[in-house]
This record gives C-alpha cells, structure tokens and sequence, in this order.
C-alpha cells in the first residue's frame, strides 16, 4: 500500500513539476525564415500565388499523398491546408492536422529595389499541457529546415 501511495503522489507531483515547467514555455510559437531573391516581385508570385503553384517549389508536392484542390484548398499529406487571405504582398493559409491543432503560415512578398524578400512563417498556438508545450521546442527544428530548403529551391527556380 506504501508503495502505491509513493507512486501516485510521484506521478502526481512530476506531472504538476512538468506543467509548471511547460508553462513558462510561451503558448505561441513562431518559425521564421526569409530569402533574398532577385527577382521582381511579378515573377516571385508567378511561383507563389496559389497552392497550385508551389509544386515547383515545396518539397513533396508531386508525392501521391498531395491533393490539390483548387489555387486556395489541398490536402498535403495529414494536413488540410486553406488560403485565408491572398493579395499582391502576403498569403495567409491555415494548415490543419488530423490531431486539430491549426497552424497559421504567413507569406510575405516584399520588394527592395532590384531583389524581392520573401518572409515565410509558421505561428502555432500551443496548449497548456505539458506535452504540447515541450514538444513545441521542437518545430524550429523540423520546420525551420524545411522552410530554408523550399525557400532555397524557390530562389533558384525564380532566379533562372
């Protein structure tokens, strides 16, 4: 009996330890990447504008698993991605996963002079719990990659 009462005030007490932690973790976060393309802005969103266009671009939109709807609707792998907002200098699409837990990506067109910037960013709101909370320390590294590589590959698709 002594045992059992151990293990649960145990539990108890690291779940309560883990959740304090996980709250001082900040329930936004943000992952963002930028690339400087010279290009004019015109050519940039040739790439750009509309979901039906970034198979030039973002990796793994040719695999079996992507259905593209329509220029602002897909389903790209588990996640059901919609345009929210679309104009000349930024995108706005709302990703959706089979857990729920929506993640916000912004894109944004800005011009420089004779190069155009393009500025990507994932924002995802995390929950209290203490396994969302320190999970999320790892969306830099898994998306912050990927953006840098789809950037890259859009920068040299546009530049040619």
């Amino acid at each position: 009996m002594r045992l059992i009462r151990f293990a649960l005030i145990s539990a108890v007490i690291l779940f309560a330890l883990a959740t304090a932690i996980g709250l001082l973790l900040p329930s936004r976060v943000i992952v963002s990447r930028a690339v400087d393309i010279a290009a004019a802005p015109e050519k940039v969103r040739q790439f750009t504008h509309g979901i039906d266009r970034w198979k030039t671009w973002v990796a793994g939109m040719g695999d079996t698993s992507v259905h593209v709807f329509n220029a602002a609707d897909a389903q790209i792998g588990n996640n059901r991605v919609t345009m929210q907002l679309q104009n000349d200098s930024t995108y706005v699409t709302l990703w959706t996963g089979r857990s729920g837990s929506p993640q916000t990506s912004t894109m944004r067109i800005i011009p420089l002079g004779s190069i155009t910037t393009v500025q990507w960013q994932f924002e995802q709101h995390i929950g209290w719990m203490p396994w969302e909370r320190l999970g999320s320390m790892m969306n830099d590294k898994i998306l912050g990659v990927m953006m840098e590589q789809n950037l890259s590959t859009l920068k040299s698709v546009t530049e040619q």
